[in-house]
């Protein structure tokens, strides 16, 4: 693939912050390698986007090698993919969920790093945006596994910015709080809808993938010698993890 265009991929294309982040770079003028597992997403989001669509599972470590082997150039890597699986307490969680969960959320984000490397070395050099989560430096209740991948995620982001210093690539990590999309929730509860729809009852506004994308955008287009090393963005309805406002909407008069 042949393109004298910055270039972006980004994970976890298919729908979400992917998909959000997908367009929001094309529209300022990426050429965008949507990368997921679900191809007739990726196609849609292709066509709308004029960017490629690449069906990938990053947990494959040669597929994802493969795939880097096609591609002259990245300016922008952006480690999406991931997701919760499961709430239960640790005591009661399947180890499964664990184990799905790192090898998604951070082996994934591992084997596309490596392989993309090299070109983010090159030219003018490139930025790494690590999607992680508040879960990567707040644990709660039921939470364990999550907040365990993305403290992990948040180690690695943190290791690559120190390894890679004196080169021209940046690290950036960017830890979203609450931030309502179709399928996160749903995924975590397991399809149970009213137990998702839950999470955000009587919320105010809860961030939206847009919202998220917004923020990629700002931290890669900043000038080159600048580097956000976390950005942790929540809705104002969410002063922490456990301090969310469930109430009228703000500026409303009760």
């Amino acid at each position: 693939m042949k393109t004298t265009t910055a270039t972006a991929v980004v994970t976890g294309a298919s729908s979400g912050i992917g998909a959000a982040t997908a367009r929001r770079l094309a529209k300022e003028g990426y050429h965008v390698l949507a990368v997921a597992r679900r191809a007739d997403r990726l196609r849609a989001l292709a066509l709308e986007t004029g960017g490629e669509a690449y069906p990938l599972d990053i947990t494959d470590r040669a597929a994802v090698r493969e795939f880097a082997a096609t591609l002259e150039r990245c300016d922008v890597l952006v480690n999406n993919a991931g997701g919760a699986f499961g709430s239960e307490h640790a005591a009661d969680s399947d180890p499964e969920d664990w184990r799905h969960g790192f090898e998604v959320n951070v082996m994934g984000s591992l084997h596309m790093t490596q392989a993309l490397l090299p070109l983010l070395r090159g030219g003018d050099g490139g930025t790494v945006v690590a999607l992680t989560s508040t879960a990567a430096f707040v644990n709660y209740e039921g939470g364990g596994s999550y907040s365990a991948v993305k403290h992990a995620a948040h180690a690695l982001a943190e290791t690559l910015r120190l390894e890679l210093s004196g080169e021209p690539v940046r690290v950036v990590e960017i830890a979203p709080g609450m931030v309502r999309t179709e399928e996160f929730a749903l995924n975590r509860y397991r399809g149970d809808a009213e137990r998702a729809a839950a999470v955000y009852a009587g919320v105010d506004r809860p961030l939206t993938a847009e919202d998220v994308a917004e923020c990629v955008r700002w931290a890669v287009g900043l000038p080159r010698h600048v580097n956000v090393d976390r950005l942790v963005v929540r809705p104002l309805a969410q002063a922490a993890q456990h301090k969310v406002h469930r109430g009228p909407v703000f500026g409303e008069r009760s």
